[in-house]
């Protein structure tokens, strides 16, 4: 497998964190550059460390986690943008926004899980090639890591010119990618 094979690999993997990115930007409204580094910085690591597991575990547990990883990604996504959207439809005042931090570890741990799912898989690609494994994960990582931050600073200034239901639209979002996963499995592998 050459470099260019695995940046297209890295790329693809990171759409999901750059969809993500985009809607936390558009509900922060502003740009916080620490908190903008902590969501890229364990989007990019948990986007790494999947496919070295998926590696490591080996084709034999991997072929029977793709029958249900689609699954799980899908209820994750769905359950946390479900309720962004219950939320986007409360008037909130501006202590309860405050307390309900986007960035907060609660909100992105299981967002960077659920957006990780896909590169367990992934890491089945790279058995035939163990010689290129450490350099395949920085590059995802990496990867995952520049688009979370472009994402992020798209979905600020998106939500400065738009004033929309910030909330609803990134829940619309994290459904949409959740279904977008659920989709892509049922007709690639049936």
């Amino acid at each position: 497998m050459d470099l260019l094979s695995i940046i297209i690999i890295s790329v693809g993997l990171a759409m999901d964190c750059f969809a993500v990115a985009i809607s936390k930007g558009i509900q922060s409204k502003k740009y916080y550059f620490w908190s903008t580094f902590r969501m890229a910085f364990l989007f990019g690591l948990f986007q790494a460390i999947m496919p070295l597991i998926g590696y490591s575990v080996g084709a034999g547990y991997a072929e029977s986690m793709r029958s249900f990883d689609h699954w799980l990604a899908f209820v994750l996504l769905s359950l946390i943008g479900g309720k962004m959207v219950v939320e986007g439809f409360k008037n909130r005042d501006p202590e309860t926004i405050r307390v309900n931090n986007p960035f907060h570890w609660t909100s992105i741990l299981p967002l960077a899980i659920a957006t990780s799912i896909d590169a367990f898989a992934t890491g089945i690609v790279f058995i035939p090639y163990p010689g290129i494994i450490w350099e395949a994960i920085t590059i995802i990582g990496l990867t995952s890591l520049f688009f979370t931050f472009l994402g992020m600073y798209i979905g600020v200034h998106s939500g400065k010119r738009f004033h929309l239901k910030v909330e609803m639209i990134g829940g619309f979002i994290l459904i949409g990618i959740g279904l977008k996963i659920l989709i892509e499995h049922l007709i690639n592998y049936n």
